[in-house]
């Protein structure tokens, strides 16, 4: 499952209702306490209720009711679940999901207690007619008359089949959005949450100002995050084991209740045997791991050696997970994470984002005040948090707010850059720096893009904060742009006439093999993944590419249920594999010089 978006209301600043949209990796943008760590830690709460644990304090504070609310809403749902009696059905069978076929789940907490009590519901198209709105709390024999009384030709077993043929047998269902609850003492509809709550993402939320002790959450938060999801990935066997456990302890318990009763009949009547596993959150306080670098406590060190910790620790979960994947959704939220870093070590971290909102099964959600770190970040993802003229705070995103968000953090032009470089995808600009610096290594007159600041990439399928200011203010000063893109979509031709039509120097290439994948050697595909790759300049008769071709081999080979996404194995491939291509390489794949008369011509522009 993948978060789509959350809702906030009567959480701390936020009194009125404010809905925003999650994208694989989402930054909020703003001055400092302006309403950035609230998004984060009501996500937090909603979650876990752990790292931040709601209070008295979180409900706002000029607001008489003191019910907080935190609603999130879900996409790429679990293709089947079991919520009852061991059938296996679905959210959509069950009206359990919104018109847009999303899953969305409410979260209040009542913060007039002491200890804010919590209530779930599930906001869901559901039938309100008479007789047909609370299935869900029916317990099997009161499905079973119903499926009676109605005549209705249906199996008496299974709860899910007999809730289905009792909606099918309506004539009209009333279907409303309405608020089912899930978390009250009621059959079937508290299992309904107990089950979904299974499929959740994990929620890992990273704090910027956790104070120097022995539990500091600069070391422990990404070890505690590790075990959570080793636990995730290992669940099976979790549930096998409680089962076990579960046939074993309730056989004791029946036992000494049938004892029970030869002794005590009448006490034996007031004890039923109920066997309670574990909640995922106790399994993962059952392990943890610590860390020491020479004898040392790694609290005692200093702070930006603390921080360093976090840079690795994400360096390598995106390592694993370029090589590995993620089997169950697994969201970071990080707060500032150019906190107390060398700007090498924030290039590092905003690669790891990158890399880690690349997989199917994971987002990166952060929050940063910094312009230089807010520059290189995906502009898509990006959401401006200011206030209104009445002092509340409102979260923006789109292309519209970009030129606010530039003015805001005080992000400008560079003045170095010289030329525009304009691609289809962030993968693109991975595998042409990869190539220019093979081919630099040789011939010292290529630029070498990974270290040239006087070219500048816009990615017009994604891009940066940065390159969009780049590219809407430096046309302005007269700056050439140089676009290539890949083969396979006819009209990218005609778009290369236009810009050599401009009559401004601007020119434009198309590949001469189907994408830039094509002109990788096989050798570095091995060398990299361990894998035989056939690369091909054009789609093979089966219509695969390149791409496809390796996802395939490559899926089959980690023993994945499926095949990867295409952007995916583009992904690995651009992080893996293009920075191994030498010199020799590309000669022997592209003897026409193609890929070195690129970067020649970027060349010209620059003396």
């Amino acid at each position: 499952m993948k978060l789509l978006s959350v809702e906030i209301e009567n959480v701390r600043c936020y009194k009125d209702p404010v809905k925003v949209k999650i994208d694989d990796f989402t930054t909020f943008i703003g001055k400092n306490d302006i309403g950035k760590s609230t998004v984060l830690e009501a996500l937090e709460i909603f979650f876990n209720n752990d790292t931040v644990k709601i209070s008295q304090d979180d409900a706002n504070i000029s607001n008489e009711n003191k019910v907080v609310c935190v609603t999130c809403e879900f996409t790429s749902l679990p293709d089947n679940i079991i919520l009852d009696s061991g059938h296996r059905t679905t959210l959509l069978s069950e009206y359990l999901l919104t018109t847009e076929s999303t899953l969305k789940i409410k979260k209040t907490f009542d913060c007039s207690k002491k200890t804010p009590s919590c209530d779930v519901f599930i906001i869901c198209n559901h039938p309100t007619g008479a007789g047909i709105n609370n299935l869900l709390e029916l317990k099997e024999k009161e499905l079973q008359k119903i499926i009676k009384e109605q005549g209705i030709d249906c199996p008496l077993k299974g709860n899910p089949i007999m809730r289905k043929a009792i909606w099918g047998n309506s004539n009209d269902l009333k279907l409303q959005e309405i608020e089912i609850p899930v978390t009250k003492p009621k059959e079937d509809s508290k299992r309904i949450w107990e089950q979904i709550d299974k499929y959740l993402p994990l929620f890992a939320l990273f704090q910027s100002d956790r104070s120097s002790k022995d539990s500091d959450g600069e070391v422990q938060d990404p070890m505690k995050a590790a075990v959570s999801a080793a636990i995730s990935e290992v669940q099976d066997d979790i549930e096998r084991i409680q089962k076990k456990i579960k046939e074993r302890t309730e056989e004791i318990a029946n036992n000494t209740h049938k004892a029970l009763k030869t002794i005590d009949a009448s006490l034996a009547s007031q004890l039923v045997p109920e066997f309670i596993p574990p909640t995922p959150a106790k399994w993962t306080g059952l392990f943890s791991v610590s860390l020491s670098t020479d004898g040392i406590p790694l609290n005692k060190r200093g702070s930006g050696v603390r921080r360093l910790v976090l840079v690795s620790f994400f360096k390598a979960e995106a390592e694993r997970l370029l090589t590995q994947g993620s089997k169950k959704g697994i969201i970071y939220a990080i707060e500032e994470p150019e906190t107390a870093q060398h700007p090498n070590n924030q290039k590092i971290l905003q690669q790891a984002f990158l890399d880690i909102a690349s997989e199917d099964n994971c987002q990166v959600v952060i929050t940063t005040h910094s312009p230089g770190f807010a520059s290189d970040l995906p502009i898509e993802g990006i959401r401006f948090v200011t206030r209104n003229e009445n002092a509340q705070p409102c979260i923006e995103g789109g292309v519209d707010v970009l030129k606010r968000v530039a003015e805001a953090l005080g992000v400008t032009p560079d003045s170095r850059v010289r030329l525009i470089c304009c691609v289809e995808g962030p993968t693109d600009v991975k595998a042409l720096k990869s190539l220019s610096r093979a081919l630099h290594l040789e011939d010292n007159s290529i630029p070498d893009l990974a270290n040239d600041d006087r070219i500048a990439f816009v990615v017009l399928g994604g891009g940066n904060l940065k390159h969009w200011v780049n590219d809407n203010y430096l046309k302005g000063f007269g700056r050439p742009e140089l676009h290539i893109y890949d083969a396979d979509v006819p009209q990218y031709a005609d778009i290369v006439e236009r810009v050599k039509a401009r009559g401004d120097g601007s020119l434009g290439f198309i590949t001469q093999k189907y994408e830039i994948e094509c002109y990788l050697h096989a050798d570095v595909i091995r060398e990299a993944f361990d894998v035989d790759v056939v690369v091909t300049d054009y789609p093979d008769e089966n219509g695969k590419a390149t791409p496809r071709a390796f996802a395939e081999i490559y899926s089959v080979a980690q023993g994945y249920d499926g095949i990867m996404k295409d952007n995916n194995a583009k992904m690995r491939l651009a992080e893996k594999a293009f920075p191994l291509m030498t010199a020799d390489m590309i000669n022997e794949r592209d003897p026409n010089g193609e890929v070195r008369d690129w970067f020649t011509t970027m060349a010209g522009f620059l003396n």
